[in-house]
């Protein structure tokens, strides 16, 4: 979030926190003007500032292209370098010195020069790195004092003859701090400031070491005791300095940690007060889980009911063998039972279509979707005998489809199967004109038979009885051919080839034998009875008594 105040604010602008509240982490992106009341003004970052750096320490880059520039020491002498830009690169290639652009804070954001001798990296992560941390021993403490001086003066200071520890020996160091001017902007971007490291001259050295070398003799009585006062004092005004910059650092932590503490408490209430919240809505949410809980019990019992009902409807449907189809006022399909499939042609992806776009297997019907609507408009039920082409028959009734609420939202079409009723029927009809054609012949004079094609006799009515004397039962044990005399058999054999051709035989006259041996002269006529194959498979015949009585011969007797 500071991060993000810092992009909104217009360069220099104010952010003014709350007493709990601190920049924290981003220092380098706010200037402070006022710690206790939490005022900052708005600075360049890090990344811009070490960019402005650069570019005050470096040439712009060539563009690949160019043309190759003449090489003169080590500097490009191109066509777009300036005078004053080859006079600057030729100064600093002159320079020996170490130097190196930090901020406030001792962040290194240039290095210039060879600096081994005086800095050595960090161990850890690599990342950014500060002077204060990479100094080697002798050069740490006076470069932290001198650095906190030149930012709380703006002025330039310098420490010369610093012995430093480089690889196991002493070098003698001068150090430089000093501000970095950067014009009418200064107040408006982060401050910089240059770190020189020279060694001292070789004459200043060679004295140094003479003095050190000398130094323990003066200390055992030679020395005298007011210099050796002044330099006890020099170093103690140094140590206090370094403490001084040590507790304003300090200090500036503890605010800074204060503040911390502050905005960590003011969080930790909000914390514990989003915690509330959050155990009050985790107790609703309980609650409303627990609800749900029994309405989700609730709806799986009566989702298990609807199958169980719908699962019964369907087999009471299916079970039933009744088709039926419901349709909607549109008379479009909404459902369908398997046995209706048989009537018409359905199958599951007609559902939705139009029922009047299904062929349907009746004969001689085509007014389906004619009553079906007129059912609809007049609420009015209908009743048809339909019959299919396989040769079955259905009832069909057409009914207005109503809702619990007495809404009507369609019809009902269903088909009843009635063949067994129309075949019976049929065959009641048959067996009564059987019955009245049974007391027909009954009641005739004349004599009635029926034989089958071998000649047994299968039917045998009273008439017969009378004329030729055997009863019912003796006669349906016996065979045509012995009521035929033997003269006149083969000819009555002819008489069956010709019956099996033409069905009915014209009255012809012939001789039939009586149970008491008499020849009866008789007026026959013979009809071949068919069954629903058309073939034959019986002969009716009526006899009629027409002339007198012969007494017959015995069998084999003239």
């Amino acid at each position: 979030m500071i991060a993000l105040f810092h992009y909104a604010l217009n360069p220099g602008g104010f952010l003014f926190l709350g007493t709990s509240e601190t920049v924290g982490d981003f220092a380098d992106l706010f200037a402070t003007l006022e710690r206790k009341a939490k005022l900052y003004q708005r600075k360049e970052d890090f990344q811009g500032a070490q960019r402005a750096a650069l570019g005050r320490f470096l040439s712009p880059p060539k563009p690949k292209d160019a043309s190759p520039a003449l090489a003169l020491g080590g500097l490009n002498y191109g066509a777009k370098l300036s005078l004053r830009e080859l006079t600057e690169q030729t100064l600093l290639l002159q320079v020996d010195k170490v130097a190196a652009l930090v901020n406030a804070n001792g962040d290194v954001l240039f290095l210039h020069g060879r600096s081994g001798m005086y800095l050595e990296p960090t161990p850890g992560e690599a990342g950014i790195s500060n002077i204060l941390k990479m100094a080697r021993d002798g050069l740490r403490r006076d470069l932290t004092t001198l650095l906190h001086k030149v930012a709380t003066s703006k002025e330039r200071m310098a420490v010369t003859g610093l012995r430093v520890k480089t690889n196991g020996h002493y070098s003698l160091v001068n150090l430089t701090v000093c501000p970095v001017v950067q014009g009418q902007a200064a107040a408006l971007e982060s401050p910089l400031y240059l770190v020189i490291l020279d060694q001292a001259p070789p004459g200043v050295a060679q004295a140094a070491q003479t003095q050190a070398a000398h130094k323990p003799n003066l200390q055992g009585g030679s020395r005298d005791s007011n210099a050796q006062i002044a330099e006890l004092n020099e170093e103690l005004q140094a140590k206090e300095e370094y403490l001084h910059a040590a507790n304003e650092e300090l200090e500036t932590a503890n605010e800074e940690l204060k503040s911390s503490n502050e905005e960590m408490q003011s969080v930790n209430e909000e914390l514990q007060s989003s915690n509330e919240e959050l155990e009050t809505s985790k107790e609703e949410m309980q609650s409303i889980n627990e609800e749900l809980t029994t309405v989700n019990s609730e709806l799986q019992t009566k989702v298990g009911d609807l199958s169980r009902a719908n699962n019964d409807m369907n087999n009471l449907l299916a079970g039933t063998g009744i088709g039926t189809i419901f349709v909607d006022h549109s008379l479009r399909i909404l459902r369908f039972t398997p046995a209706a499939t048989v009537i018409v042609n359905l199958i599951l992806s007609d559902v939705g279509r139009p029922v009047g776009h299904i062929v349907s297997n009746l004969v001689g019907y085509d007014r389906l979707v004619a009553d079906a609507q007129a059912v609809l408009n007049t609420l009015v039920p209908k009743e048809v005998d339909v019959q299919t082409i396989e040769g079955r028959f259905f009832t069909m009734r057409i009914l207005p489809y109503r809702t619990l609420d007495n809404v009507i939202e369609g019809a009902v079409i269903t088909f009843i199967e009635i063949t067994e009723i129309v075949r019976t029927r049929e065959a009641l009809r048959k067996a009564n004109e059987q019955l009245r054609l049974a007391v027909v012949v009954r009641d005739a004079t004349d004599a009635i038979t029926v034989q089958d094609l071998d000649g047994r006799i299968i039917a045998w009515n009273p008439g017969a009885e009378r004329l030729y004397g055997w009863t019912e039962a003796q006669a349906l044990a016996m065979n045509v051919r012995e009521r035929i005399p033997a003269d006149l058999r083969d000819g009555a054999l002819a008489k069956v080839r010709q019956l099996s051709q033409a069905q009915t035989l014209e009255p012809y006259q012939t001789q039939r034998l009586a149970q008491n041996g008499a020849v009866l002269e008789v007026s026959l006529t013979s009809t071949a009875l068919v069954n629903e194959a058309g073939q034959m498979y019986a002969i009716a015949t009526t006899e009629r008594a027409t002339g007198s009585t012969t007494p017959s011969a015995p069998e084999g007797k003239p």
